[in-house]
C-alpha cells in the first residue's frame, strides 16, 4: 500500500502564502499522478491541482495563477505553493496519489492538513 503524509497547513492572513508538502511511502512504484484536493465545511472534496509523472499540471480555475504544484519523483514528494491566499481557500487539504497498476485506478489519500485564511 501507499501512505501519504501532508504538512505545512497553518493559519495565514489574506494575501499570504503557504507551501504544502506531501511525502509518499510504501509501494511507491505504483504511483502515477499525484495531486491536491480540498474540502471546506459543508462542501464536497474538490480537485485543486494534480501533476503527472511527466510534469504536466492541471489546476482548478479558482486557483490557477495563484497556486503551483510540483513534484520530486526521486524523493517521492509533491508540493503545493499557495500564494495570494483568500478566505475562500480555507479548507482541509488532502494529498492524493493514483495508481494504474490494476484494471481500475486506485486512489490513496493523506490525513489532511488544515489551511485557514483569516484576518
Amino acid at each position: 500500500q501507499v501512505q501519504l503524509v501532508e504538512s505545512g497547513g497553518d493559519l495565514v492572513q489574506p494575501g499570504g502564502s503557504l507551501r504544502l508538502s506531501c511525502a509518499a511511502s510504501g509501494n511507491i512504484f505504483r504511483i502515477d499522478t499525484m495531486g491536491w484536493y480540498r474540502q471546506a465545511p459543508g462542501k464536497g472534496r474538490e480537485l485543486v491541482a494534480n501533476i503527472n509523472i511527466g510534469g504536466t499540471a492541471n489546476y482548478a480555475p479558482s486557483v490557477r495563477g495563484r497556486f503551483t504544484i510540483s513534484r520530486d519523483n526521486e524523493k517521492n514528494m509533491v508540493y503545493l505553493q499557495m500564494n495570494s491566499l483568500r478566505p475562500e481557500d480555507t479548507a482541509v487539504y488532502y494529498c492524493n496519489a493514483v495508481s494504474y497498476a490494476a484494471l481500475n485506478p486506485q486512489n490513496y489519500w493523506g490525513q489532511g492538513t488544515q489551511v485557514t485564511v483569516s484576518s
